[in-house]
């Protein structure tokens, strides 16, 4: 078995007050006595090592996120984005199981086309196999796909208006994505959230209106989702392109992964050194990639990643099978089958 790291720790000496992995947290995690609880652990059983921004956040995210950050930089979780139009809903999961005899530690969905059922449904099975979820979102302004995220054209005075009809369509679409996501709460299920993701490339709609109004954009939903939805089970995800640029960061205490991603058969190692430039204290994650290069390369590159995540179809299909077997049988990956079962009790 790779990775021994516990995810249970002693008591923690106090430190400095700031987000992310470079924090301990003295605490034990609490929760909104009036906010949903579902199947969460018992409070009083663990006590957090670094801090989620959520102070609130529950205790199944919490695992999670010290897990990932006490092998951070260390191990890579193995994670594989899904389809959902091919033969099967794990198409591509039997794609690396035939090539690797193993699973990826983490499974990629996408509330694309407004999917919210059958990606609480997935997520659900997942979880039930001991897998970590990572959710995205491809949607228009105010739904459907991947075609209206590229094309819809926000006017953000509007857009960031309350009681505007722009800013009413667009969080009655926000809210869809919540109700999903409360139902996994209520599961005991944490979700690693990349909404808005490759924000700074400028392609998709909520990247379009620059940095400025993407980070109130941002921080818009965070708010909503945190305080109003009470979705503790959120880990936030950061997602840049492969550019990073300056500008767009909203703040330690509206995220608590950041990434980026690339599909130039590359360990992405220039926006590692951007990101790490940033000085977060937080995990980073290469939260999409095509061909995923050897560990031996990210070794000597010195970026292992949180996770790396294949995207689907075309990208898993023609793969080099020889190195993705290599990858996923690397004591330096984390595959399903290895994550500790103290995660999901």
């Amino acid at each position: 078995m790779k990775k021994t790291v516990s995810v249970i720790c002693a008591a923690m000496m106090l430190m400095a007050s700031m987000s992310g992995c470079a924090e301990n947290q003295t605490s034990a995690v609490s929760t909104d006595e009036t906010a949903p609880t579902g199947n969460m652990i018992e409070t009083a059983a663990y006590t957090p090592k670094h801090s989620l921004s959520n102070p609130k956040a529950d205790v199944n995210a919490q695992k999670v996120y010290d897990y990932i950050c006490d092998n951070f930089g260390t191990y890579m979780l193995s994670c594989q984005q899904e389809s959902t139009w091919m033969s099967s809903p794990d198409y591509e999961m039997e794609i690396i199981e035939e090539a690797t005899g193993k699973l990826p530690a983490m499974r990629g969905l996408d509330f694309m086309n407004g999917d919210f059922n059958g990606v609480v449904e997935r997520s659900k099975a997942w979880h039930e196999k001991g897998g970590l979820v990572t959710i995205c979102w491809h949607t228009g302004i105010n739904g459907k796909g991947y075609t209206e995220s590229l094309g819809d054209e926000p006017d953000f005075e509007k857009l960031l208006t309350p009681g505007t009809a722009e800013y009413n369509a667009m969080i009655e679409n926000w809210d869809k994505a919540a109700n999903a996501l409360a139902e996994l709460r209520d599961a005991g299920i944490p979700v690693l959230w990349r909404p808005f993701h490759e924000f700074d490339g400028g392609w998709f709609w909520w990247g379009k209106g620059g940095g400025d109004n993407f980070i109130k954009l941002w921080q818009m939903m965070y708010d909503r989702y945190t305080n109003e939805f009470g979705l503790t089970n959120l880990i936030w995800v950061l997602g840049y392109s492969g550019e990073v640029k300056d500008g767009w960061y909203p703040g330690d205490d509206y995220c608590d992964i950041i990434g980026s991603d690339t599909y130039d058969n590359s360990t992405n190692k220039l926006p590692w050194l951007k990101l790490k430039a940033m000085d977060t204290g937080k995990p980073m994650a290469f939260h999409e990639c095509g061909n995923v290069p050897s560990v031996e390369k990210f070794e000597a590159d010195e970026d292992l990643w949180s996770w790396f995540m294949i995207w689907h179809t075309d990208f898993v299909v023609n793969q080099d099978k020889e190195n993705l077997s290599a990858v996923y049988n690397s004591e330096k990956v984390i595959t399903l089958d290895e994550l500790p079962k103290e995660l999901f009790e």
